[in-house]
């Protein structure tokens, strides 16, 4: 029996639950912010992948490759998803598919927190960026973080979707105004925080619409509302100098702490790393990644190549692939193509064998074509000249991290209002054609490889470089809100 005297026995750590949606993007930014709080704060954590990511990332890094350490644990749920053909390691079967299936794992992931529970380390908060999972913490009576990966302008632009809905600008009247110009001749401009000259194109294919049922957009509308009224707090992936109004707007928009704590990778690499925590080597690749790139890249004259790849989720077609490698071929540089097995429609082989045998000949010796790379390292090359991207947010972030000018070719999601942002905002990036033609690319690749437009977009490119670099280092912008975040959020809380 304990005399009167004696203290009670102290709580049990912080530990948050992370349950990121699962592709490819979201899981790596997701991990980073994993690491950096139980690094920098102590937070116990545990780690929920999809049993088909869980598969993945054996496959690309080892069977070690989820063992964890002290404090840091892997756990997996299904995806609701079948296997493809049986093959275990198959990415999904697209995003629509995955964003319906994966609302079917609420039960299982009640279940990776009964099982904490149970082992005396109950969740004191869940992370993640899907309503369902911060509905079911809600039911738990748990806190719940968003960890809101794509850009902090496209979270701005989607919370004023039920606008452009009342306003009468969604959904659009016929098919015909997807093509006819109605897109980017409608101006949208009174979304505060946003410039006045934004067009309905720049608000993303959600809401390029002719259904006002759309099951997509009714989704997307349901989660903006769980943004507002849920989370105690939501963690943004950039840095106050890129996006300064934006994060202000949010600020006054929505009731949750809005905490920017990026660039992610840039923020871990300088402070988990430099802990020398056991986490630091803990990764999530998807797909094996080819180092030959790297020893490729070994030589070439200094902004020399130009880095192609669309990121893990886009599929592009045939036409496109074939479009794109003649213009590459008539551009007259040196390029790193990655193209994914399942990108172009086709399973296996090597990549290079999806483009005509007469592209491999004519660019014999400039060009280095591969399934997967290691992107982060490849960008901070002093070879690489520009990046051909899908404008993707983590690929964003890379290219303005390592002072990269970009050719901008947005396909979906956030895509478009990222595009948009680095052409006329951040100004390091320019747009290629949606309907893409060899001549167009070559005639881009040239202007921004070598052109005076080019070297323009460079001088802001590494001006941006310098400033994320400020953001995270000891004092910046970033470090201080990770701080914040620790001892707001994680470590100020009533044990459930």
């Amino acid at each position: 029996m304990s005399s009167p005297s004696s203290s009670p026995p102290p709580p049990p750590p912080a530990h948050a639950v992370f349950f990121p949606f699962p592709v490819q993007g979201h899981v790596a930014s997701a991990l980073h912010l994993a690491k950096l709080l139980h690094a920098r704060g102590g937070i116990h954590i545990t780690f929920v992948h999809s049993e088909r990511n869980r598969r993945r990332v054996l496959r690309s890094r080892g069977a070690d490759a989820l063992d964890g350490v002290p404090g840091f644990r892997f756990a997996a749920v299904p995806d609701g998803l079948p296997l493809d053909d049986g093959d275990v390691d198959a990415p999904p079967p697209g995003m629509v598919p995955l964003l319906v299936s994966i609302r079917s794992t609420v039960q299982q992931f009640k279940d990776v927190l009964d099982e904490a529970a149970a082992a005396g380390e109950p969740a004191t908060c869940v992370v993640s960026d899907m309503d369902h999972i911060l509905l079911a913490a809600g039911e738990m009576g748990l806190p719940t973080v968003v960890s809101w990966l794509p850009s902090a302008c496209s979270l701005l632009a989607s919370q004023h979707y039920q606008q452009l809905i009342d306003r009468g600008l969604v959904p659009l009247k016929d098919a015909e105004q997807l093509s006819n110009g109605h897109l980017d001749s409608t101006v949208v401009d009174w979304v505060p925080g946003m410039p006045s000259d934004m067009r309905l194109r720049d608000f993303g294919p959600f809401v390029h619409t002719t259904d006002r049922h759309d099951a997509v957009l009714t989704m997307y509308l349901f989660y903006m509302d769980c943004l507002r009224t849920m989370p105690s707090a939501i963690v943004l992936n950039t840095f106050d100098d890129l996006d300064g109004d934006v994060v202000a707007a949010l600020s006054r928009l929505m009731p949750p702490a809005v905490y920017t704590v990026g660039p992610l990778p840039q923020l871990a690499a300088a402070h988990v790393a430099g802990s020398r925590s056991p986490v630091d080597a803990l990764g999530a690749s998807l797909w094996p990644e080819d180092g030959g790139c790297l020893e490729w890249l070994r030589g070439k004259p200094p902004r020399s190549v130009l880095y192609v790849n669309f990121g893990s989720i886009v599929v592009v077609t045939r036409e496109q692939l074939v479009e794109l490698a003649w213009g590459l071929a008539g551009s007259g540089h040196n390029f790193l193509w990655v193209i994914r097995d399942d990108q172009a429609k086709a399973k296996g082989g090597n990549p290079i064998d999806m483009l005509p045998r007469e592209f491999a000949e004519e660019t014999k010796g400039r060009g280095y074509v591969t399934s997967w790379c290691p992107q982060e390292a490849l960008l901070r090359d002093e070879a690489i000249g520009a990046f051909l991207t899908h404008c993707g947010w983590n690929s964003m972030l890379d290219g303005i991290c390592n002072g990269v000018p970009m050719l901008c070719y947005p396909l979906g999601a956030d895509q478009q209002t990222n595009c948009r942002y680095a052409r006329t905002e951040w100004r390091i990036g320019v747009e290629v054609d949606e309907d893409i033609r060899r001549e167009s690319v070559a005639r881009m690749v040239r202007e921004v490889m070598g052109g005076e437009r080019g070297e323009e977009m460079r001088q802001c490119a590494v001006k941006w470089k310098e400033k994320a670099a400020m953001a995270v280092a000891p004092g910046g912008t970033s470090w201080v809100n990770l701080q914040r975040l620790i001892s707001e959020v994680f470590c100020s809380r009533k044990d459930p």
